[in-house]
């Protein structure tokens, strides 16, 4: 995987993220199982519980296209440690694969299973392992 370049995409993501309330932008990028590449940024909203995160936007454009396994990611943003996605995109992650992530800040970053971050994400849902 070439972590570099997925996280240099990520960057030019984020940078294109619509956050006039909050001004934390974050990029997301995920990898489909064919090494199709997807992008993403939060896109904010007024009634802030419509507001998208980066990873969920990404994870929009794969179904669009048809993708149904993701097996790795890239989420950032201009924080000092890295982000972290949220409950609700991990669980949305989860049902796409166990991608390994790679999570950005200003510096340093950190990989992580998503099964390390959610476990047992379809435990007692779906029943599957």
């Amino acid at each position: 995987m070439d972590w570099e370049a997925l996280t240099k995409l990520a960057w030019e993501a984020r940078e294109r993220a619509y956050a006039p309330y909050s001004g934390f932008q974050v990029g997301a990028v995920l990898v489909g199982a064919g090494g199709e590449i997807f992008t993403g940024c939060n896109v904010e909203n007024l009634s802030y519980g419509l507001t998208q995160c980066a990873e969920r936007v990404a994870m929009g454009s794969a179904v669009a296209a048809g993708v149904r396994e993701i097996v790795a990611a890239v989420v950032l943003a201009d924080t000092e440690k890295p982000i972290s996605p949220c409950g609700a995109c991990r669980q949305v992650l989860a049902e796409f694969g166990d991608p390994e992530l790679l999570l950005v800040g200003k510096n340093g970053a950190e990989h992580f299973r998503l099964s390390e971050l959610l476990p047992r994400a379809s435990t007692g849902i779906l029943d599957r392992d």
